[in-house]
Order: C-alpha cells, then sequence, then structure tokens
C-alpha cells in the first residue's frame, strides 16, 4: 500500500481498537461491530452496518450493526428485494442517496417508506470488494438530508476496506478448523433455508423461481417479520403458502 494509504487504514483502525468491547461478542463479528459504532461515532450517522449478499442478491445476512435500528433497515432490503446494500452489491459502486424523502422514495419505494419511519433522512452504501470478489456492502444512515463531504466518503471507504478484510479473514478461518469458523456460518445460516423455502412454494403454487421469491417477500412485508424468519415456517412445515396468500 502506498504510505498514505497505510497511514489512513492504521487511523481507522486505531479508531475501532478504541471503540469499548464490553458490548460486542468476540471474534471477528465483534470487532465488526466495533468497527459499526466506531464509524457510525467519528463520521457521525445515526448507525451503521454491515451486510453480506449472495451473486444473485436475493438472500443475504446482516453480519453487524451499530445499533438495532440500523439492523432493522440492513435486514428489511433483504425481504424487500431493494435498499442501497443490494444495489452498491449489484453495481460494486458506492451508492448515495442523500434525500429519501425526494428521489430516494422513487428509487426504493418501501424501503425509503421504513427508513423514514425510524428517523432516517439519508443512507449511504459502499461495496465490499477486492480485486474481482465481493461479498456485500456497509451502510451508513443519517438522520439529516444532505450529501456525504468528501472526507466522510474517505473515511466510509476505509471502514469498508478494512470490514471486507475482515470477511476474508473469518473465511480463511473457516478452512483451518478453528472455533471461529462458525460464526460467519452461523449468521449466515438462513441462505440455505431461503433457497429451500423458494423451491418449496415454486412447487406448491406451480410458480417460476422468480415469483416464488417475490411471493415469500410479500408476505414477510405484509405480516412484519423477516424473510429468513418466512422461509424457516415454510421449510419447517408451519407456514404454507396458498395462491391468496400472502
Amino acid at each position: 500500500m502506498p504510505p498514505e494509504t497505510d497511514a489512513r487504514v492504521a487511523r481507522a483502525n486505531q479508531l475501532i481498537d478504541d471503540e469499548p468491547t464490553a458490548a460486542h461478542p468476540r471474534g471477528p463479528f465483534g470487532r465488526m461491530e466495533q468497527l459499526c459504532s466506531a464509524l457510525s461515532r467519528h463520521l457521525p450517522a445515526r448507525g451503521v452496518g454491515v451486510s453480506v449478499l449472495t451473486e444473485d442478491t436475493y438472500s443475504g445476512g446482516t453480519v453487524a450493526a451499530s445499533d438495532a435500528v440500523s439492523r432493522r433497515l440492513d435486514e428489511l432490503q433483504f425481504t424487500l428485494g431493494e435498499g442501497p446494500c443490494i444495489d452498491a452489491y449489484a453495481t460494486r459502486r458506492p451508492v448515495f442517496e442523500p434525500d429519501l424523502f425526494g428521489h430516494g422514495s422513487s428509487r426504493w419505494p418501501g424501503y425509503a417508506a421504513a427508513a423514514q419511519d425510524e428517523g432516517v433522512r439519508a443512507v449511504f452504501a459502499f461495496p465490499l470488494t477486492i480485486g474481482t470478489a465481493r461479498a456485500g456492502a456497509l451502510d451508513v444512515y443519517r438522520t439529516q438530508p444532505g450529501p456525504l463531504t468528501k472526507g466522510a466518503v474517505s473515511q466510509a471507504m476505509t471502514f469498508a476496506e478494512i470490514a471486507m478484510g475482515l470477511l476474508l479473514d473469518t473465511q480463511a478461518e473457516s478452512t483451518t478448523g478453528s472455533e471461529r469458523s462458525a460464526d460467519l456460518d452461523d449468521a449466515l445460516a438462513y441462505r440455505l433455508e431461503v433457497y429451500q423455502a423458494q423451491g418449496m412454494v415454486m412447487v406448491d403454487l406451480g410458480v417460476s423461481l422468480d415469483e416464488a421469491m417475490v411471493r415469500l417477500r410479500a408476505h414477510a412485508y405484509a405480516n412484519d417479520r423477516s424473510l429468513a424468519d418466512v422461509a424457516r415456517d415454510v421449510v419447517q412445515g408451519s407456514l404454507r403458502m396458498s395462491q391468496d396468500n400472502p
């Protein structure tokens, strides 16, 4: 890395190190939550969340967040199938929405309305990438509309770079049999359930895979539940989708 990059990453890591650890779990996701809290505090922002996604963006999971509201807003994107995290991952570029009341409402109608209900007025997403690899996105939530400064964008991108490194470290640990290797699998275990539920709904209703996912998301949204919880109920047999159900 160039010296200025080294210094920038070192400063960001120091802010993460200085963040209190008592409220966070041990292991890589404990540090990821420290990262979210540190960025939220120093940017400043209403909150920060980090999520990982699959290639088709049908499912994903929030692995860390600075607070409960940020976690809910990150997770809601997977229920609705829309939002800054998904767009940043898909395009591999930062996504800036400084006005959720205006342009954001047409960009992500369901998500923007839910974010506004939580007092969020602007959201910015930074993809987690290295080379051609991508893993997810880091979302920044703010209560005031308006763009980020250049300095804030640079700081958020640095934290996204560190977050990607933490995910890669976790993945590397999973190949060594370390006790930390289960963390990522546990955080994203419901991916398989989402795919299983999608297939079951496709067969039950005689619809396409895409339509099956739409049905699952519609049911989750209509009942104020997460996509993961609805998928689990379908797989376990406690929920049977019908033509008239969401």
